[in-house]
């Protein structure tokens, strides 16, 4: 760590705010966060803070009495054949889609329910 001697010496002479403002410097000049990610932060706040979820899966738990309207809606969502649409049904719970943004997923959660089925997501 010579190489960086010099620097980390007149780092260590700045005052907080002239720290706080040479970290925004190089976020600006260099396009990057000094912030740190939810996962590390929640560990590093011994656990106390959720980490966000980004990628939502879809769960059909029951498909109800009308099973030919949650195949049509599944068919439409996943873009799966009437066989292979009727056998996911049939085999709820199954998750139908992962990965999700929370929008999309809510969006698929709301068609299944109008057409019958019982969804969760996960």
């Amino acid at each position: 760590m010579e190489k960086y001697k010099d620097i980390l010496d007149k780092i260590g002479e700045m005052k907080v705010t002239e720290l706080g403002e040479l970290v925004k410097a190089i976020e600006e000049k260099f396009g990057v966060s000094a912030a740190m990610p939810t996962v590390a932060a929640g560990a590093a706040a011994g656990g106390e803070a959720a980490e966000e979820k980004t990628a939502w899966k879809v769960m059909i738990k029951d498909g109800g009495g009308q099973k030919i309207q949650v195949i049509k809606v599944i068919r439409e969502a996943i873009g799966l054949g009437l066989k292979e649409s009727k056998d996911l049904v049939d085999a709820a719970p199954k998750v139908i889609k992962e990965g999700l943004k929370k929008e999309e997923a809510e969006d698929l959660k709301k068609k299944l329910e109008g057409a019958g089925a019982t969804v969760e997501l996960q």
